[in-house]
């Protein structure tokens, strides 16, 4: 059993550069960032008043009606229509003998339903303390309910269920997904993550952490990974989707073979609440176990595309990682981030940049990072290539990506072009 191999056959995208994959991918390799002054509330207030936020989203054109749009929040509906995306593009509803009780839902968000929460609160708290909550405030806000609007959408009576690990949530969801294929627990899972945090919670909870930039001037340039004068991430939201199935069960219904899952890795830091450990222990780690569990070596790896948020202590830590873990061959390796463009979409970073990955194997370009003005990468200790700010034609056979969580979450996934071999 576990020999079967894992294929993604399907990918759906709604990000603050582009609602479709091309869309997104146009975006990325031209080096177009999706930040811009906020305008889902009145942010005048506050320290950071700029996001990446979601542009043009209309939920009628996923599959989604009138009084469901009316009763699910924007997370949900951001799941739902790259879901939707995903599944067309992976043709797996046309299949005759698809069998729905071994296709599962696995999906993540790192904050749920903030929305819905705040509107419920705010409407107690400035009410006459009569509780009148909605009856959908519990089903809107939970963070696994869109792992059960996917399947009762389209009738998949496999598993379903979400994942959480901060900003390695969907990393954490493909993962399981790669596991339950590679054991024969499901055939085919659709597995990714969907975040809409651009509210007063979120920005005033990251604000209190000092953990987003405050570059409110020029929004464009404030996600700048690597660079010196870096300050902190830039809100993004958004969703995104894969279809991740068994070779064979591909093979059988004719799907195109998007790219092939090869090796993961998990681990911990348990060292700090949010900081990474400096020294990147834990994330050597998630990244040797997935070349390792792939069986290819470090020489292998065409590009890496990193977590890498835009915050000063978190950056280094990553470089410092990838440094050690890959040795005298990261000069070789193209490294970049690309929420420098997307901003950081918290608990759906990790399905959006495996998409990305997977694109640039297929395109062969490794995706920029942009307004990278001065590396802060003094005390590397060895050139590295990060990518920056124009887009990088290159053979990509091998992409890996990391994502890491507040609370010392590692997960790293090495994804391969797909062959017969």
């Amino acid at each position: 059993m576990h020999t079967r191999r894992v294929v993604v056959t399907g990918m759906g995208v709604v990000s603050p550069i582009g609602n479709t994959i091309d869309e997104m991918w146009d975006s990325l390799i031209h080096g177009v960032s999706g930040a811009t002054p906020i305008t889902k509330f009145d942010a005048s207030l506050f320290k950071t008043r700029f996001a990446c936020e979601v542009k043009n989203f209309d939920p009628l054109l996923y599959g989604i009606d009138k009084k469901e749009a009316r009763r699910i929040d924007l997370f949900s509906q951001y799941a739902l229509a790259s879901a939707y995306m995903a599944i067309n593009d992976s043709n797996l509803l046309s299949y005759s003998g698809l069998d729905k009780d071994k296709v599962a839902v696995i999906w993540g968000s790192g904050n749920g339903g903030v929305q819905t929460i705040f509107e419920e609160l705010k409407e107690f708290f400035e009410g006459d303390g009569t509780p009148r909550f909605s009856p959908f405030y519990v089903p809107k806000s939970i963070a696994d309910i869109p792992s059960g609007h996917i399947s009762m959408h389209y009738g998949f009576t496999g598993a379903s269920f979400a994942t959480l690990a901060a900003c390695a949530t969907s990393t954490n969801a493909i993962i399981e997904a790669y596991y339950f294929i590679k054991y024969g627990r499901a055939d085919v899972v659709v597995s990714g993550g969907s975040e809409a945090a651009i509210n007063p919670i979120g920005i005033g909870g990251f604000n209190g952490l000092h953990a987003l930039s405050t570059k409110n001037e020029n929004p464009t340039t404030a996600s700048r990974p690597f660079d010196k004068k870096r300050d902190g991430f830039v809100m993004g939201e958004g969703g995104a989707c894969l279809v991740i199935e068994e070779l064979e069960h591909a093979i059988a219904r004719g799907a195109t073979i998007l790219a092939e899952i090869t090796g993961t890795g998990l681990t911990s830091d348990a060292y700090h609440i949010t900081a990474p450990h400096p020294e990147g222990i834990g994330a050597i780690k998630a990244m040797q176990m997935a070349i390792q569990q792939a069986n290819i070596s470090i020489q292998d790896v065409d590009y890496i595309n990193a977590h890498a948020t835009s915050t000063p202590v978190g950056d280094l830590a990553e470089l410092k990682a990838i440094s050690n873990c890959f040795k005298e061959h990261t000069p070789n390796v193209a490294i970049s981030s690309t929420k420098s463009m997307t901003g950081h979409l918290l608990g759906g970073a990790g399905a959006l940049e495996a998409i990305i990955c997977i694109l640039a194997i297929q395109h062969n370009i490794a995706p920029p990072t942009i307004n990278l003005t001065e590396a802060d990468t003094a005390t590397i200790g060895v050139p590295m290539n990060l990518v920056p700010n124009v887009a990088q034609a290159r053979k990509v056979d091998v992409a890996l990506t990391n994502n890491f969580g507040f609370g010392g979450h590692n997960a790293s996934i090495l994804f391969q072009s797909y062959s017969e071999q």
